[in-house]
Order: C-alpha cells, then sequence, then structure tokens
C-alpha cells in the first residue's frame, strides 16, 4: 500500500512515526509525500497544549475529507480517544505505546482500536537527513499535575540496551552523523529494569560504538537526573557526547512547583545545575518553563523571573498554561488569560535578553561544529560541542562534515559564522 504519514509533537513523537515507518516498509509498503497520492494515511498527534489539539482537530477533520483508510496516532489517540471518534469514528487508533500494532491497522479490513501498552521491542530503522533519533525510553516516572502525556503514556517503558547499540550501529553505518536519544525522561531510563542499567550505561555503551559522530542526551526530570547525577557528569565529559542537558524546572517557586507535583525544590535545582557547570564548565543548561500555571502569583511569577537571571539558560522554552482535561491542574482555580498573556511576555523578554548576552561571548572565537541541516538561503546549520547552533555560510558547506567556524554574528536564538576551514 502507499502510506503517506504526517507527525506533530516531540522528538518522541518523531522516534514513533520512525519505529512505524520501519515496520511498514518492512512488510513492503510504500511511503508516499502527498496525502491524495495515498491508500493509507496515518497521522501521529500531540496533544500537549490547547492549541495543539485544536490544531491537531482541525487537522483530523481535513484528512478524513481525502476518503482514505484512515489512522489517528499518537498522544491525542492514547488520552482523549472519545474526541477523535467524535470527529472520525471510522479512524483506526493507534496509542503511542501501542505503535506496533500500526501493522494490524494498515492490513485490516476492519477498523482497528489499540490503546492499551505493549512491550517495547522495534526501534527505528529510517531517518532523514543526517540525524538519527531514537526512543531509549517512554513514558516516566513522574505524577505533574498539568500533564496530559501522562495519559497517554501510562507505563514508563525502556527498550533494551541491546537493541538501542545495534538500531544506533545500523544509523551510523548508513551515514548518521547525530544520534538523539530520547524520552519523556532519559534519566528515568531502567527504573523498570530494577535500576540494573541506567542512563549514563546507554550512552557509554553508544559512545564505544566506532565511527565519527555525536550524541545528544533528551530530556530529563531533576528528579531523576539528582538520583544518576555522578553518572551523568561523567558521560557528559565524553568527547562524543554534546555538552548538553536539557532539564525542565517549570517555575521558580516552590510553591507552584509544590502544586504542579514536580518532586524538587528551587534549591535542589539550582544545586544539580551548579554542580554540573563546576565540573563540565561549557556546558549548555535548557530549560522549559510554564507561565500561569494556577496558583501563580505575582511573587511566584517574579521568583521564576529571578531564577531565568541568576541561572542565565542558554535556551528556555516558555509556555504559557493551557488547561489539558482529566489532569488535577485543570480542577485548580485558574490564572485569567490576560494575565497569563502579559507574564509570558515579560518572561520571553528576560529569556531573549539573557541568552542574547551569553550567545554574545562567542563573538570572534572559533568553534569546531558537525553541520547536520540545511538552513535558510543556502546556509547550513551547525553545532557547537554545547549544541548552540550555528548558521554558516560559505562555499561548498557540506552536511554531515566538521568545519571550523569563525563566528561572527549572534542572536537570542543562535549563532552565525564563516566556515574557513
Amino acid at each position: 500500500m502507499r502510506i503517506y504519514i504526517e507527525t506533530y509533537g516531540c522528538a518522541l513523537n518523531k522516534g514513533d512515526s520512525a519505529i512505524m515507518q520501519s515496520l511498514l516498509q518492512e512488510r513492503g509498503h510504500i511511503f508516499v509525500n502527498d496525502p491524495k497520492e495515498s491508500d493509507v494515511i496515518i497521522l501521529n498527534t500531540c496533544a500537549v497544549r490547547l492549541e495543539t489539539e485544536e490544531r491537531m482537530k482541525q487537522r483530523i477533520k481535513e484528512l478524513r475529507k481525502l476518503n482514505k483508510k484512515f489512522i489517528v496516532a499518537g498522544c491525542l489517540a492514547g488520552a482523549e480517544p472519545g474526541a477523535v471518534v467524535s470527529l472520525a469514528p471510522e479512524a483506526s487508533l493507534i496509542g503511542p505505546q501501542s505503535v506496533e500494532d500500526v501493522i494490524k491497522a494498515v492490513e485490516s479490513n476492519t477498523r482497528v482500536v489499540s490503546l492499551e501498552p505493549l512491550e517495547p521491542k522495534q526501534l527505528p530503522k529510517v531517518f532523514e537527513g543526517k540525524v538519527f533519533v531514537v526512543p531509549i525510553v517512554d513514558g516516566c516516572a513522574g505524577e505533574c499535575s498539568f500533564c496530559i502525556t501522562k495519559l497517554a503514556r501510562r507505563r514508563l517503558r525502556s527498550y533494551p540496551l541491546r537493541a538501542i547499540v545495534e538500531a544506533v550501529k545500523e544509523a551510523i553505518r548508513r551515514g548518521a552523523i547525530e544520534v538523539e536519544l530520547t524520552g519523556q525522561d532519559t534519566a528515568a531510563y531502567g527504573l523498570d529494569l530494577g535500576k540494573t542499567v541506567r542512563l549514563h550505561d546507554v550512552v557509554n555503551e553508544v559512545a564505544n560504538i566506532e565511527g565519527e559522530f555525536m550524541i545528544r542526551i533528551g530530556m530529563m526530570t531533576p528528579e531523576q537526573a539528582m538520583n544518576d547525577i555522578d553518572g551523568l557528569i561523567e558521560v557528559l565529559k565524553n568527547p562524543k557526547v554534546y555538552k548538553f542537558v536539557h532539564l525542565p524546572v517549570q517555575s521558580g517557586s516552590d510553591k507552584v512547583l509544590k502544586l504542579m507535583n514536580r518532586k524538587y525544590t528551587i534549591d535542589e535545582y539550582k544545586s544539580i545545575v551548579k554542580e554540573i557547570r563546576s565540573k563540565v564548565p561549557i556546558v549548555n543548561i535548557t530549560t522549559d518553563i510554564i507561565v500561569g500555571h494556577p496558583g501563580e502569583d505575582e511573587d511566584d511569577f517574579n521568583e521564576t523571573i529571578s531564577l531565568m537571571k541568576e541561572l542565565k539558560f542558554e535556551r528556555i522554552h516558555i509556555a504559557m498554561y493551557s488547561i489539558r482535561p482529566n489532569t488535577v491542574s485543570s480542577r485548580m482555580p485558574q490564572v485569567p488569560d490576560y494575565i497569563k498573556k502579559k507574564r509570558v511576555e515579560i518572561a520571553n523578554k528576560v529569556y531573549e535578553d539573557v541568552a542574547l548576552q551569553v550567545h554574545s561571548e562567542y563573538i570572534g572565537a572559533y568553534s569546531n561544529v558537525i553541520t547536520t541541516e540545511l538552513g535558510r538561503k543556502g546556509s547550513v546549520i551547525g553545532r557547537t560541542i554545547n549544541y548552540i547552533p550555528i548558521v554558516i555560510r560559505g562555499e561548498n558547506v557540506e552536511l554531515g562534515r566538521r568545519y571550523t567556524v569563525l563566528i561572527n554574528e549572534a542572536s537570542y536564538y543562535d549563532l552565525r559564522g564563516i566556515a574557513i576551514l
């Protein structure tokens, strides 16, 4: 069959789509780039925010009009199956922890609903460009009050270490030069395996694979990072590992963290950041912040702003809190929208000022980078050793190669430079 797949959301969702594509290609199915040319449409959905959910619902309406065999996969299918059925009652539903049942959904003559978690076995065998995204753990050990993803990915599931290593070996053989180890909480790896193997073991095994490539460690929660801090610091020192840690703090207020059911204090978070920075000085600490969570007052918000200024994060993903159905936070008294919008504007301005200040320190420096993706207007994007993007301009700059770049410009988002070698 000719299959069209459309993916939204995080790196884990992209990994799930790659798993589905790998499974279906092994069965002889062909993937096309236009839904109108397909026999089957797979929509891999995200539901993390209200506006994202509305976009997913609109896309379901648009795609079902093509009268193709229709499969709705991902977090919206897993967390709100009723909403999907109301929009497309004929569609098959595949939850984000049931992606291996996509074969049944594609090849069956009847509608398939598979929402219960399966044992994690298959890993991606396909990737685009030079970056291989490989899920290492699915689900998380937390119970955050605001999170709808927990309702979709209900069980913590670590992929077998041997399978991860074999998948990466094959990707490197086929030309990948960046490996992203992804998950909702990569530091939770192995909790379901009796803690006999942890995140640092995975990184070490992958780093021992022959070949010239770099490893990016995906997002992790502070509470799990604390439990493996020594192992994390050691693997960050490996020359094959980007000096990059995505460590969402979500709020600078202990009161709000408690309402969010996050299992750490701000002092504990600061101690993690300071310890990592003291032992890996060039590390890039990236974080996430939710503005306007229920219970956040002006003092709480100001504590978040103070934390941003104090810790000088290289990058911050700032999101305005939005109500997600069936979550604890949705039942709390809400912060008015006009206040949330004002606070987001303030937080974004602070972030841009801080990040520009941090990035400006790189101007005039030389950096050895690997080019991983195409940019705009003929540019190529490379990454510094601490995973800051550099827009490279120059003749004959190719993907998948190392270059020495002279950095001559900075923005709050990235660096710009010229390849000289």
